[in-house]
């Protein structure tokens, strides 16, 4: 029996967020993905409690192979709320799929949760995706007190600018009053953004993943007429060699002394993201390194499966700090509170003044 927190994770990918909240000191117990690539992935490299299979014919509440969990976690499929695809939100296939992390955390009733997100879930449907989702998790017994929060991982050590929503929630009678932690790097915070120049040093020495990419040679050429940190957009329209792009990420490369922009999962025509230096696609052991997973995490797939699980992981490094503090909980040391009066504060603001009191109340 595990005598660190335990987590029950839903929607787990290769692992980024469970692997993140682990090297903080909590323990992964059960998991669940769809992709069995990623499901791989997990037990390579986490542990061997991951269950392939679909969670909409998973039963948290009948199903007596699930354990009980300290902490329920789950990025809920983004794709219907991501701001580079069309955003059908909560209308979409796939949108309505957060049920399925509630019913986890109404099943196994853990002190706390953690689901992440894309940024697009604060406006799809009108802004009234995220205002469904927080009632929905607020209304499971015995109650929970909901803190959405967007960050910027960037601010958090990793080396990438990539926000995304943590919602993040407390069931009320523990008394334990989360707040948001404060950004530790870049402007907000005491340490400066850790750079792609930084995260991508002796990446050519880690044996796994490390594989280039084929390039065409027209390709080659586009990169030779755009400077590091810029795009497409860098190329004249004169030129032989321009490009019709659609979003920024196409023909993106880095910028050696700034966090890499973010990384995708998908995508086609020079979404891959691209060497600050050499005129080349990143290797996906580089995507990792700006991701922040360690040299020894080895990905299992095709180079397009394995960027797949790369682009859609929550980064690591960037789970500590919520980590940490959630950490106070399960040790006891806090002073607790009546959330039900914060709770009920709470109910008389908007979803953007809740966002906007979370960043102001981090510390």
């Amino acid at each position: 029996m595990s005598t660190k927190p335990t987590i029950v994770s839903t929607f787990s990918g290769c692992g980024g967020l469970d692997l993140g909240l682990q090297e903080v000191g909590f323990d992964p117990i059960w998991a669940n993905d769809f992709s069995e690539e990623a499901v791989q992935t997990y037990k390579h490299n986490i542990g061997d409690h991951i269950v392939h299979g679909d969670i909409t014919e998973i039963d948290p509440f009948t199903d007596d192979t699930i354990p009980d969990g300290d902490l329920v976690t789950g990025g809920f499929p983004c794709q219907d709320f991501s701001m580079i695809w069309k955003r059908p939100g909560l209308d979409g296939k796939r949108g309505t799929l957060y049920q399925n992390f509630r019913d986890f955390v109404a099943a196994k009733k853990p002190k706390a949760f953690i689901a992440e997100n894309v940024k697009g879930l604060l406006t799809a449907n009108q802004h009234k995706a995220i205002k469904t989702i927080i009632e929905d998790l607020e209304a499971v017994e015995p109650g929970y007190i909901v803190k959405p929060r967007l960050y910027n991982f960037a601010e958090y050590g990793v080396p990438q600018f990539r926000e995304r929503v943590l919602i993040v929630g407390i069931r009320r009678d523990t008394g334990f009053d989360f707040k948001h932690p404060a950004p530790t790097h870049g402007p907000r915070g005491d340490m400066p953004y850790k750079t792609a120049g930084q995260a991508l040093k002796g990446v050519k020495d880690v044996p796994t993943n490390n594989n280039h990419m084929k390039i065409m040679p027209r390709t080659v050429e586009v990169l030779k007429r755009i400077p590091e940190g810029e795009n497409f957009t860098a190329i004249p329209k004169d030129d032989p060699y321009y490009v019709k792009g659609m979003i920024s990420h196409v023909y993106r490369r880095l910028h050696r002394d700034e966090p890499s922009k973010t990384l995708i999962a998908g995508g086609v025509g020079g979404t891959w993201g691209y060497h600050y230096e050499e005129n080349r696609a990143l290797t996906n052991r580089q995507r990792a390194r700006i991701q922040s997973f360690p040299d020894d995490f080895e990905f299992l797939g095709s180079n397009t499966e394995v960027r797949r699980q790369i682009g859609n992981a929550v980064p690591p490094v960037g789970m500590h700090a919520v980590g940490e503090r959630l950490m106070n909980l399960y040790t006891g040391n806090y002073t607790p509170v009546d959330l039900e009066e914060q709770h009920a504060y709470l109910q008389t603001l908007s979803i953007k003044e809740r966002l906007a009191l979370a960043d102001q109340e981090a510390d």
